[in-house]
């Protein structure tokens, strides 16, 4: 006979085991990837498309632009990328060498960019990648004056998604010989960043230090300034003064290396409220397309970027997805997913250098298994492809230049959303939280 057995909703099943889990081991829990929790997203909210009242564009004859241009504000070569989907910081000792490979090669050939992370420049990445934005981060690992000139363009990262207000982490078996030297560290020992930038201690002092990396790159390289979604209102307005040619903003979906799951699950807010926050801040000071702004945090279709661009972003960055695309989580090697306690579609375990498919490890047997040629190429055809959705989405909405996409092409399919995006709830003219008309 079955029992009728009724699950607490204050101590269901999965905080019962991590209560027990804690008080065995007495430390938080660390771990890679972003918030396994549901928040509002972009899938909450739709395109109308056009009907009657507008005109669509044909897809096979009539075009539909996807470039953009990053960094115009001040710099004297910004990036000019032929797609609006770019690939965002992910360090070498978090990822292996040959996935930093495979993400310039893939991002290469579909004309975009790649970026570093922390811990430094290697030689594959920025042989590979067409366009490369170098990290600055508070930890200072792998800072060179030189490297800064062989990149494209600079980002300072004030926060990050998964975790603002806190440090990165890199765990002692992922720090072998190449990473420690690179980093100017030990071998074999845990690693943990600062949370906050050695060299100023606000906004003021942030325009200057960003006015010496201008001076020391010839003001070539556009300046971009992330944040991770949190107070992005008034973050992206201080961005703004402190000379920002492009804002990044990573909302709470955002992946990481290895943090602790608390960070991962509580703090920050969702992409969708955090972009409108952003945007609001850049049309008040008349900025808004002057100083770019880039969005990264759960991107993972075309659909999410057209959504995306039709709430205001210029671009979108894009890290746990391009290490799908490399095969993280594939249903390959179930031996290791085993011996990790997961399976494939489960797995969060970057932090132990023992990835099954080879991306997030520096084990030097785990990393052949991905070629970086054959990624390359995985990530090239994804890219294709959410290029191809964004485009037809564009179009469907009338759109010749997918950046014409506007917050009048969508609508809410939850009351969340539809406070969070500002849009109207799907079938109605009401927008949560906005004044009634009288």
């Amino acid at each position: 006979m079955k029992k009728n057995l009724k699950e607490f909703k204050t101590f269901p099943t999965s905080t019962i085991q991590e209560i027990q889990r804690a008080a065995n081991e007495g430390i938080y829990q660390i771990r890679g990837l972003g918030a396994k929790r549901k928040v509002p997203d972009f899938d909450d909210l739709v395109f109308l498309g056009a009907s009657m009242s507008r005109y669509p564009l044909e897809g096979y004859r009539e075009t539909c632009n996807t470039s953009v241009i990053l960094g115009d504000r001040f710099a004297k070569k910004p990036l000019h990328l032929d797609i609006p989907i770019t690939i965002a910081g992910m360090s070498f000792g978090a990822l292996g060498a040959n996935a930093k490979d495979a993400l310039g090669k893939g991002a290469s050939a579909m004309g975009t960019s790649t970026t570093t992370g922390d811990g430094g420049m290697t030689k594959e990445e920025r042989g590979s990648s067409k366009y490369l934005v170098y990290q600055l981060l508070p930890s200072r690992y792998g800072m060179n004056p030189d490297d800064l000139r062989k990149a494209d363009a600079i980002e300072v990262v004030v926060g990050q998604g998964a975790k603002p207000g806190g440090g990165g982490m890199l765990l002692g078996q992922k720090i072998n010989e190449r990473v420690a030297g690179m980093r100017t560290l030990p071998q074999g020992i845990d690693q943990r960043s600062a949370c906050r930038h050695p060299d100023w201690t606000g906004p003021d002092d942030l325009e200057i230090k960003i006015q010496e990396l201008r001076e020391i790159t010839n003001w070539e390289k556009p300046i971009y300034i992330k944040v991770g979604a949190a107070r992005s209102y008034y973050d992206t307005t201080l961005a703004v003064k402190a000379g920002a040619d492009v804002v990044v903003l990573d909302g709470m979906q955002g992946g990481t290396a290895a943090t602790q799951d608390v960070f991962i699950e509580h703090v920050g807010i969702p992409t969708l409220g955090a972009l409108r926050e952003a945007v609001d801040a850049l049309k008040e000071l008349n900025m808004h397309r002057k100083v770019q702004l880039v969005v990264s945090g759960g991107i993972r279709t075309g659909a999410d970027v057209a959504k995306a661009l039709a709430m205001g972003a210029d671009a979108v960055s894009i890290g746990s997805a391009a290490m799908m695309a490399l095969n993280c989580n594939a249903d390959l090697y179930r031996e290791d997913y085993e011996k990790l306690g997961t399976e494939p579609g489960f797995c969060h375990h970057c932090h132990t250098g023992r990835c099954p498919v080879g991306v997030a490890t520096q084990d030097p047997k785990l990393e052949e298994r991905l070629d970086p040629v054959e990624g390359g190429r995985r990530l090239r055809n994804y890219l294709s492809t959410l290029t191809l959705e964004l485009q037809t989405l564009a179009r469907a909405n009338g759109k010749s230049d997918v950046r014409n996409l506007e917050p009048e092409d969508l609508v809410a399919l939850t009351v969340e959303a539809a406070a969070m995006a500002r849009v109207p709830l799907a079938g109605t003219d009401w927008i949560p939280g906005l004044k009634e008309k009288g």
